[in-house]
C-alpha cells in the first residue's frame, strides 16, 4: 500500500492504481467564521476536483433551500466530484441528512470553524454584497442567536474525520490540509484540534448587540432566523431572540404526515393569539407589552402545561421585541409563553405549531370584513364560523370576550387543528374606529387587561372542559393536545386533528380513492406514506374506538384475524413477484397515528426514510408487536402487552438478523444492505416471518 500525506494509506483497485474516495466536507460556523473563504482557498489551488454547495446561491444565484443543496451534492458526487456543503449546519439535525450521503465509497468530513465569537461579529457587521445579505449590524444578533444553539459535530454522528479549528492559525493549516490532497489521497480518521469537548456558547458577544427596546421598529432585530425551509415552508430550524426570551424551536420532520410536527408538540394545549387594539386600534405599544405580559404573568400558575404564543406577521414587530424582553426580565418560562412570527390562520401547515386554540381582534359586530386579523381568521374559517358565532352572541364589548367552538366543517378545524376560536375586543385609541378612548390610557390599560384576562380564562376553560370528555361519548376528540383523565379506571386520549388522517381514511375511504388499495366492510389497506422498506403497506380496521392496539379486546379478535389475513394475501402478491422479499406483521406498542393499523412490511429495510434511531427501534426491537403473538396474547388473557417506548426507542441501533451494533443510521444501512446471516431463533418460530425461515437463513 502506499501512504498518503498524512501516513494513511491509499486504497488501490483491482489494476493496482491507488483510488481516493470522494469526500463530503461538511462546513460547520456560525455566519462569518469564513466557511465561504476556507471554500475557495482550497478549490483555487487544489488538485482534487470540489464542488462548493451553498445554500445562499443554490437557487440560481439566489438563496434556496436544504433539500436543492442535498440534490446538488448528490449530482456532484456521481460525477467523481468530492463536495463542500456551505451552510451554518450548527447542529445535529442540520447535518444529519448530509452525513447519510456517506457510505463504503464516500468520506464525510466535517470542518468545524469555531472562532472567537468577536471576530465572526467584527467580520459580519463590517462586510457588504454578502450572498444570503446576512451583513451589518442586526447580523451580530444572528450569530449570538446562533450559537446559543451550537452543538459540535461527533464522531458518532457519522464522520470519518472531523477537524476543529479554533483560530485563524488553525485555520491556516486545514486550508494546506485540503488543498494537498490529491485526486488519489485519504486523510487519516479521527477527531483533531478538539481542546474542550463540551464547549457549546462563546461568551462575550452581548456586548456587541442592542437590547430590542433599544432599537426602533426599523432596526429591531428578528426574533426568528429561518436557515432553510421545507415542504411548504415549514421551518426546519429556529433560533432563538437575543433577548433571553425564545422564540419557540420548532423543527418538523419529513418523515410525519405533511403539516404534522412531533407528538411532543402536538401534546400541548396551546393558545395563539394576536396582540390585541395595537394595530387599527393605535394602542401605544409599550402600554400594551407592559399589559400583556403582566397579564401572562398572572396566569402562569394556571396554565399547568398549556402554551401561550404571541403571534405577528412580520420579524419586525416591534410589539414582539418588546415583550420578549420585558417577559425575559420577569423570567417567565419561555417554554410557556414565547413567540411566534406567522400567519395566525397557517402556524400548522406553514410554521409547524400546533394550536388547538385562536384568538381573533374582532370588530363589536362581530362581523367578516374590515382587515387585519378578524378579516384573515373569518376568511381562513369559512362560513361556519359566522354562522357559530351568531349562535353564542351579535356584539361584544369592549375588554370581553367570546369562545366559539369552530365546526369540524371549517377548514381551520380540518387543516389546522383550531377546535375554537376565542373573539376578543380590546380598546380603540384610533378616532376613525367606534367607541375612541380618545388617548384615555388609565381607561385604556383597564380594558386592555380585561380584554387578555377574559381571553386567557376562556383558553382555560376549553382545556378544562375538554380533560372531561370520556372516550365512551362517541365524539371524535380533537385539538392538538393530548389530555388524559381517569375515568372509570380508563386513559382518554385526545388525539390532535394532525393525527387524525388514518382515522380519517378508515372511516370514509371512498373520499381518500387514490390513496386506497383495497376497502372492506372490516379494513382498508394502503401504502404508508413514508415506507420503510421496498414494501411497507397499512392494514386499517374500520371501527370506531379501537385508536391503538392497548384498546383491543376479546371481541375485536375476528377483526384482527381478518387484518392478519389481509396483510397474509398482500404478502402473497408482493413475494409473488420478488421471491427474495421476507416480511414482518406487527403492530407498534404506541402509535403515532390514530386508528389501529397493522404494518406489513418486508425486511429488507432499503428505505430512504429511515433517518432517526426511532424509525428503525420502531420496527427491530420489542416495540414492534407481532400480530400472531398479539393474537394469541388478547386470546388467552384478554388484551396485548404494550412495550415502553421510553425505555425501547433510545436502545442501540442493531443490526435485525446478525444483531450487531452500530453507532449511527449510516453505517447501519452499508451493514444491513449486505449482511446475510440467519435471522434471530425468535422471529423463525411461530410464524412471525412470512414466507418462514429456516436456522440455515436464507
Amino acid at each position: 500500500m502506499e501512504m498518503d500525506i498524512d501516513g494513511a494509506c491509499k486504497p488501490k483497485d483491482e489494476e493496482g492504481k491507488a483510488k481516493g474516495k470522494p469526500i463530503v466536507a461538511i462546513l460547520v460556523g456560525a455566519p462569518g467564521s469564513g466557511k465561504s473563504t476556507f471554500c475557495e482557498n482550497v478549490m483555487l489551488a487544489s488538485s482534487r476536483p470540489w464542488v462548493r454547495v451553498c445554500q445562499d446561491t443554490i437557487n440560481n444565484g439566489k438563496s434556496g433551500t436544504k433539500p436543492q443543496c442535498l440534490k446538488s451534492a448528490v449530482a456532484s458526487l456521481k460525477e467523481g466530484k468530492s463536495v463542500f456543503i456551505d451552510r451554518c449546519n450548527l447542529d445535529k439535525e442540520q447535518r444529519v441528512d448530509f452525513v447519510n450521503l456517506g457510505g463504503p465509497e464516500v468520506e464525510v468530513h466535517a470542518v468545524v470553524l469555531d472562532l472567537p465569537a468577536k471576530l465572526s461579529v467584527s467580520r459580519i457587521v463590517k462586510r457588504t454584497g454578502h450572498e444570503g445579505n446576512l451583513q451589518g449590524g442586526k447580523a451580530a444578533a444572528v450569530v449570538n442567536r446562533m450559537l446559543q444553539n451550537k452543538e459540535l459535530p461527533k464522531l458518532s454522528e457519522g464522520f470519518s474525520r472531523i477537524t476543529f479549528c479554533r483560530n485563524e492559525t488553525d485555520v491556516d493549516a486545514a486550508i494546506k490540509t485540503y488543498t494537498a490532497v490529491g485526486p488519489l489521497d485519504t486523510l487519516p480518521h479521527g477527531c483533531f484540534g478538539q481542546k474542550d469537548p463540551n464547549a457549546k456558547t462563546q461568551l462575550g458577544i452581548m456586548r456587541f448587540l442592542k437590547r430590542p427596546h433599544e432599537t426602533n421598529t426599523r432596526d429591531s432585530v428578528p426574533s426568528q432566523l429561518t436557515e432553510d425551509k421545507g415542504p411548504c415552508g415549514k421551518t426546519q430550524e429556529t433560533v432563538s431572540s437575543s433577548s433571553g426570551m425564545a422564540s419557540q424551536k420548532i423543527k418538523v420532520s419529513e418523515d410525519m404526515a405533511p403539516g404534522s410536527i412531533s407528538q411532543d408538540e402536538s401534546d400541548i394545549p396551546t393558545l395563539a393569539f394576536p396582540s390585541i387594539s395595537t394595530a387599527d386600534f393605535q394602542f401605544d405599544l409599550e402600554k400594551a407589552s407592559d399589559v400583556i405580559v403582566g397579564k401572562v404573568e398572572e396566569f402562569m400558575d394556571k396554565l399547568g402545561n398549556a402554551r401561550l404564543v404571541l403571534v405577528d406577521l412580520t420579524e419586525r414587530s416591534k410589539i414582539l421585541s418588546l415583550v420578549r424582553a420585558k417577559a425575559a426580565e420577569k423570567k417567565i418560562d419561555s417554554k410557556r409563553f414565547f413567540t411566534f412570527i406567522g400567519d395566525i390562520c397557517q402556524l400548522y401547515t406553514k410554521g409547524g405549531l400546533c394550536c388547538n386554540v385562536i384568538a381573533n381582534a374582532a370588530n363589536w359586530r362581530l362581523k367578516p370584513g374590515g382587515g387585519g386579523v378578524n378579516a384573515a381568521i373569518f376568511n381562513a374559517a369559512g362560513p361556519a364560523l359566522e354562522a357559530a358565532t351568531k349562535e353564542q352572541a351579535r356584539s361584544l364589548l369592549p375588554g370581553n370576550a367570546l369562545v366559539v367552538p369552530l365546526p369540524s366543517t371549517s377548514p381551520l378545524y380540518s387543516k389546522e387543528g383550531v377546535t375554537h376560536v376565542i373573539h376578543v375586543l380590546g380598546p380603540n385609541m384610533n378616532p376613525r374606529r367606534p367607541n375612541c378612548l380618545d388617548n384615555d390610557y388609565v381607561k385604556g390599560c383597564k380594558v386592555l387587561g380585561d380584554a387578555y384576562s377574559s381571553l386567557f380564562k376562556g383558553f382555560l376553560s376549553i382545556a378544562n372542559t375538554q380533560v372531561k370528555v370520556p372516550r365512551s361519548s362517541g365524539s371524535i376528540l380533537s385539538g392538538p393536545s393530548k389530555l388524559e383523565d381517569e375515568i372509570s379506571g380508563t386513559k382518554t386520549k385526545m388525539w390532535a386533528p394532525c393525527l387524525q388522517a388514518l382515522y380519517n381514511i378508515a372511516m370514509q375511504p371512498e373520499k381518500h380513492s387514490k390513496q386506497v388499495l383495497e376497502a372492506s366492510d372490516d379494513v382498508v389497506v394502503l401504502n404508508d406514506i413514508y415506507p420503510k422498506a421496498k414494501q411497507h403497506l397499512l392494514v386499517l380496521a374500520r371501527i370506531k374506538g379501537l385508536d391503538t392496539l392497548a384498546d383491543a379486546r376479546k371481541e375485536h379478535l375476528p377483526l384482527l384475524m381478518t387484518m392478519h389475513e389481509v396483510g397474509l394475501r398482500w404478502v402473497d402478491k408482493f413475494v409473488g413477484e420478488d421471491a427474495s422479499l421476507v416480511f414482518r406483521l406487527g403492530y407498534h406498542s404506541v402509535p403515532s397515528m390514530r386508528q389501529l393499523h397493522l404494518h406489513v412490511i418486508s425486511q429488507d429495510f432499503d428505505s430512504k426514510h429511515i433517518k432517526h434511531k426511532k424509525h428503525w427501534n420502531s420496527f427491530t426491537t420489542a416495540f414492534f408487536r407481532d400480530s400472531v403473538d398479539v393474537i394469541e396474547e388478547i386470546n388467552n388473557q384478554g388484551k396485548a402487552t404494550i412495550q415502553d417506548e421510553k425505555r425501547l426507542m433510545p436502545m442501540e441501533l442493531r443490526c435485525h438478523r446478525c444483531r450487531s451494533a452500530h453507532p449511527n443510521i449510516p453505517r447501519l444501512k452499508s451493514h444491513i444492505s449486505s449482511c446475510q446471516a440467519p435471522y434471530p431463533a425468535d422471529l423463525q418460530k411461530k410464524g412471525r416471518l412470512v414466507p418462514e425461515q429456516t436456522n440455515s437463513g436464507l
